[in-house]
């Protein structure tokens, strides 16, 4: 067993060298085993296109059905409609096989209990339970459901169109996506340019990760010849967005915050939102400025999902896509949704995503900047920075990883959850002033990676 591929998050790791078959067996016994001892006797099985996927399923299959946990196979779907069974079925947790935005030999699971997953500690416990062969044994049932119509009746349910004629580009990135989105738009009356709807692990046109700005670009192409008012794009499993608008600008998340969160305040005033720490500020402020409470927080879905219903948040975001809708909404993460809310935004407004920002100040600000640093010293270099940056007299924010605000920008230092990598960004009124800023924290980590 490979310890390193339980992470923060899921599990994951190389489909054929590190998820062999021995190893999904035993970890659908632990899955089991934790699910019988946290009170759960049935739980949904859900698995996305990659070509392991459904070697995976049947082995894990088998040893969560060794445990005398029951199981309801759900089939080939988007990880939102996955989430989406935790409330639609009777059901007390789930598990979905997925590789995400990962490449396609990757692949990994997401664990559930009752109505959320599980990440952190609790992943470990599952690693704890096959080094000890703790399983419990029994003797589970399978039955095969479809939730998908559920699903899509539920989103279409909720979503108004006041302009049919809206025109928007779809990319589905050949993931789990298309086969969903295709019958809801119908059924919402808009007629999309669809790319990549077909379902392919082998992901022939570009790879399914919407934070890659490459990826993007026939999206892009296909939006500018068509003169399409936005186009929406999808993670290999769906619970993540990345959206362009009508010239071809990249709208990253906390952009799309700001649209969402402006929506919703009109509809309940004073509301609460949760983002994390590598968004722009111009997103906090419209927030306040709106009459909403911005509440800054953690990196990672999961925390940032846990942060939400712990605030009462009506919505979070992240940079990288993933938007939790509370308000009208179960508060998972869940790119087909949030494509349908903005376009019920954009149909409404009549206007492109960048219009209904122009009011928003302009800002400079870099990529998210990976620089690999070792597991053991990536938390070292965030602490020496913040002590650093205290001592000179700067406002710190410190609950993730190290911000430094300024009157006319701030830069970022925090430690990955995922890998051995320090992950930096900046942001500022002018591009002189980015410059300074981020020559001015760049030479601290680089200080405290030589010592």
């Amino acid at each position: 067993m490979n310890p390193y591929v339980f992470r923060k998050y899921d599990i994951r790791g190389k489909a054929d060298r590190d998820l062999t078959d021995d190893f999904v067996r035993d970890l659908g016994r632990a899955v089991g085993t934790y699910e019988i001892r946290h009170g759960a006797r049935k739980i949904s099985l859900g698995r996305d296109v990659r070509l392991s996927s459904d070697r995976l399923r049947a082995t894990l299959l088998e040893g969560i059905l060794g445990t005398g946990v029951d199981v309801v196979d759900i089939g080939v779907v988007p990880t939102p409609v996955l989430y989406f069974s935790m409330f639609h079925l009777e059901v007390d947790g789930s598990v979905m096989i997925t590789g995400s935005h990962n490449p396609p030999d990757e692949n990994g699971f997401k664990v559930g209990l009752q109505k959320t997953t599980i990440f952190g500690d609790e992943i470990l416990k599952l690693k704890e339970l096959i080094e000890n062969r703790d399983f419990e044994s029994g003797s589970g049932s399978i039955t095969e459901q479809d939730v998908v119509q559920a699903y899509i009746d539920r989103i279409a349910g909720d979503i108004r169109i006041d302009n049919k004629e809206v025109s928007v580009v779809f990319d589905a990135g050949n993931g789990t996506a298309g086969p969903v989105v295709h019958p809801l738009m119908e059924r919402l009356g808009i007629k999309p340019d669809e790319l990549f709807f077909e379902p392919d692990g082998n992901f022939p046109n570009h790879h399914p990760d919407p934070t890659v700005v490459k990826n993007l670009d026939a999206l892009i192409d296909r939006v500018k010849s068509r003169n399409a008012i936005a186009g929406i794009a999808f993670d290999g499993d769906a619970d993540r967005i990345g959206v362009v608008d009508a010239s071809g600008e990249i709208i990253w998340g906390d952009k799309l915050m700001i649209i969402f969160s402006r929506d919703i305040l009109e509809q309940e005033p004073g509301g609460v939102f949760v983002s994390e720490v590598k968004c722009s500020k111009t997103m906090y402020d419209d927030i306040e400025k709106h009459g909403g409470k911005a509440i800054m927080w953690k990196t990672g879905h999961s925390l940032i999902k846990a942060k939400m219903h712990e605030e009462g948040a009506l919505l979070a975001g992240e940079m990288s896509g993933h938007m939790f809708f509370r308000h009208r909404y179960y508060g998972y993460d869940d790119a087909i949704y949030s494509a349908a809310r903005l376009l019920e935004i954009l149909s409404k407004k009549g206007e492109t995503p960048s219009q209904l920002l122009a009011d928003v100040p302009k800002t400079f600000s870099t990529p998210e900047i990976r620089r690999d640093c070792p597991d053991e010293q990536k938390f070292r270099v965030v602490d020496h920075v913040k002590k650093v940056m205290k001592e000179k007299g700067y406002h710190v924010i410190d609950v993730d990883g190290v911000r430094v605000t300024f009157e006319d920008g701030w830069g970022l230092v925090r430690a990955s959850n995922t890998g051995p990598v320090l992950v930096l960004r900046f942001e500022a009124e002018s591009e002189s002033r980015l410059q300074q800023i981020q020559e001015m924290i760049e030479a601290e980590v680089k200080t405290a990676m030589a010592l």
